[in-house]
Order: structure tokens, then sequence, then C-alpha cells
């Protein structure tokens, strides 16, 4: 482990290999699992905001779940989370043609109509962050749905804070990512990582 500020860093994310390739999984991550992706609190009114301008995008099924419940809600363990649709859908996902998911919120963003684009977990991904009070831990979550993401980061040697660049400097900053990467090339001349 590493501390950079307040925020602790598992190894793995520095050792670990990762880049997604959804042509080979269709966009798996959204929609498996037993609950929906977590939330910050304040996503939570940007969520609501982009709802309309993704609202034709998503299933008669998600808008059916968003209508009853909201576009969150507290899973088992307490956390607040994206809702899903039948136990395992994100209500926010969509399909293409040829049946690969992806993400409305994400897509409305690419296409210039939205300004969010979409939950940091989600962005962040395999990297979960922990909240301990006064620190936050990033670890790096190893998931069956992700093993041709691990085996194309092994192949084009991209360890999993490089693949996530973009959302590590979106969620901490520039100067944050900046120490990171100088820890991690540091623990490379001394063959930690």
């Amino acid at each position: 482990m590493i501390q950079i500020d307040d925020v602790v860093v598992s190894l793995d994310c520095l050792r670990e290999k990762f880049c997604c390739d959804i042509s080979a999984c269709h966009g798996e991550c959204c929609i498996e699992g037993d609950a929906g992706a977590p939330v910050e609190q304040e996503e939570v009114e940007k969520l609501e905001e982009v709802l309309p301008e993704i609202w034709n995008d998503l299933s008669a099924a998600a808008q059916a779940v968003i209508d009853k419940q909201g576009v969150v809600y507290v899973d088992e363990e307490g956390d607040l989370v994206t809702s899903i649709v039948n136990g395992k859908d994100c209500v926010f996902t969509c399909y293409d043609d040829k049946g690969t998911c992806y993400c409305a919120i994400e897509k409305a963003y690419r296409e210039g109509r939205v300004n969010f684009y979409k939950p940091v977990s989600c962005h962040l991904y395999p990297i979960r962050v922990g909240d301990y009070g006064p620190y936050k831990a990033l670890n790096y979550h190893r998931w069956d749905v992700c093993k041709v993401a691990v085996l194309k980061g092994q192949q084009a040697d991209v360890p999993v804070y490089k693949f996530l660049k973009e959302p590590l400097i979106r969620k901490f900053g520039q100067a944050w990512y900046d120490e990171l990467c100088d820890a991690a090339e540091e623990l490379k001349k001394q063959k930690y990582i």
C-alpha cells in the first residue's frame, strides 16, 4: 500500500494489468451483479438532471423501475447504488443491435447531449473506492466478467492505474495522479511492483 494525501492505494492498482474490451465482454459489468453501481450523494441530482435527455434510450422495464423507486436505492449493505431491473441490469443500460450493453448516460455525454459522464464508480471500475472516515482506500476489484480485460491488459502491458488515468484525475485531480505515477515508478525501480 502507498498513501497519497488522504488516499491509500493498494499495490494491486499499480501492478495488475487491465484494458476493457467491450467487443468481447459486451458490457457485462453493467448487467451482472446483485446491486447497482455505487453512487455518491452529490451524483443523485446529476442523474436526475440527465434523465429527461436519456429517457428514450432506456428500456420500458428500466423506465418503470425509475418511476417506482427513482434512479437510486440503498442496497442490503446500506450503500447508495443505481436502481436495477430484474435484480441485475443497471437502469441506465442501453443496447446496440449486436446486443452489446452501453451506459445511456455515457452515450449521451459522448454525443454532447449531457454534461455528466456517468457515476464516478463506473468510470473508475475495476478500482473500488472505500470510505474509511478521514481516509479513502483504492482497491482493485477482481470479477470473472472482466477476464478478457485482464488478458488484454497483460498483452498490452497496461497497469490498472494507467488504464484509469482519466477517471482517477476526475476523482482526485491531476497533481494527485502525477504523484501516483511518481510513486509507481519508484516502486518499479525498487522491484516492489
